[in-house]
């Protein structure tokens, strides 16, 4: 008998209820759901329960997932807050982590500790905007100075190694495909500034009502869009996070601070609510348990340690005339958080034979620890500095 086609789904349902219940019963020590979701994937995959196994419906949902992670990334990006001066040192901090990066992969090439520098490199340079986002909006950093450069520096942390991986992973014409990537991008451009255009007031209100309607037809515009900008990004010969991501950022540009109101609970339904928690199960599942219990495991701590110097010691400097000392301590080990990117990377590596299994498995468990620690040191730091400002004990960064 053929194997049920919604068994897995059904499976992979039951733990998206549970990891936001475990997340709630272990609220104390503000536990992520997303690690809950990588575990109990883990748990259901072949190298333990063995009770799910990925096929081709159950991919496509996880991609959609992942489309609609760099979404929700995207359009989170505030451009007319992140531009100028947070962009550009978001931008100069990155560069330097790319180098460093590259410079540490390369010595650990030469040890033979892996076997290829720039994926291992670009690892080490990503930050996971993504996940920090409903940690960023649940303390209410979002719109604070700490929010917006994090904001900007994570969008450079996503951003950077997809481009990278665009013009220099598998491409069999690196100039022709740099090209490509400038016409992409001057899309993009074309299409952020129709973005701020008049918008006719028919339309508006046309949309206004069928957001609340049956139809839900502002929600299938947005959804349309992200597939459409993704699949364009497929064609091209780009990484199709590059094209959900910027589906993000027109889209926020696009609509006024009343219609965001409206769109951004059900988006976040249909993202948060069911497709992007598949994502991160479904990377789960693929994940081998027992790596945990061999002597590979050691790497997880170096690769930890790898992204707090590559990712967070630029922040420490870069942003010196931005933050106050303690914040800067929180914002380098925010910024060092990586995971989503982690999975494609290493994906690619293995696809590849440009990475060693044993690197992959620790560097998408570093990503987990990442998860699990950075961002509740970094916080803790972040808003210990606040309340010393606040309460007028020290003075605040110029």
């Amino acid at each position: 008998m053929a194997e049920d086609p919604t068994h897995g789904l059904l499976i992979i349902s039951a733990v998206a209820v549970a990891a936001p219940i475990c997340a709630e019963l272990a609220k104390r020590l503000r536990v992520p759901s997303v690690l809950f979701e990588l575990l109990l994937g883990m748990a259901i995959g072949p190298s333990l329960l063995n009770l799910v196994h990925v096929d081709a419906s159950i991919h496509e949902f996880a991609t959609l997932g992942l489309c609609l992670l760099f979404f929700v990334a995207g359009y989170e990006v505030e451009v007319r807050a992140v531009a100028g001066r947070p962009i550009l040192t978001a931008l100069s901090a990155w560069a330097i982590s790319l180098a460093l990066g590259l410079v540490v992969a390369l010595l650990l090439v030469a040890t033979g500790f892996a076997i290829s520098t720039l994926l291992l490199g670009l690892c080490c340079t990503t930050t996971a905007i993504g996940t920090l986002l409903p940690m960023l909006r649940d303390r209410g950093l979002l719109g604070t100075k700490e929010g917006t450069l994090l904001l900007a520096a994570g969008s450079v942390g996503e951003f950077g190694p997809i481009v990278a991986i665009t013009v220099l992973v598998g491409a069999h014409d690196p100039t022709n495909q740099f090209l490509v990537l400038g016409l992409f991008f001057a899309l993009v451009v074309g299409l952020l500034f129709l973005a701020t255009r008049h918008q006719p007031p028919k339309v508006v209100a046309a949309l206004q009502r069928q957001l609340h309607s049956s139809t839900q037809l502002p929600i299938r515009l947005v959804l349309f869009f992200v597939v459409a900008m993704s699949a364009l990004a497929v064609r091209l010969g780009i990484d199709l996070l590059l094209g959900a991501f910027a589906a993000g950022m027109v889209i926020r540009l696009g609509i006024t601070e009343e219609q965001a109101e409206g769109l951004e609970p059900k988006l976040d339904a249909v993202g948060y609510g069911f497709f992007i928690p598949i994502f991160f199960i479904v990377s789960g599942i693929g994940m081998d348990a027992h790596f945990f219990t061999t002597l590979g495991a050691l790497r997880i701590p170096i690769f930890c340690g790898l992204f707090l110097v590559v990712r967070g010691i630029p922040a420490l400097f870069i942003y010196r005339r931005d933050l106050d000392r303690r914040s800067r301590w929180g914002f380098a080990v925010l910024q060092s958080t990586a995971l989503p990117l982690l999975v494609v990377l290493t994906q690619i590596g293995l696809d590849t034979h440009t990475m060693l299994p044993v690197n992959a498995s620790a560097i998408v468990a570093a990503g987990m620890l990442s998860v699990l620690a950075f961002p509740l040191i970094g916080f803790s730091l972040i808003t210990a500095e606040r309340a010393l400002v606040d309460a007028g004990v020290v003075a605040p960064a110029s």
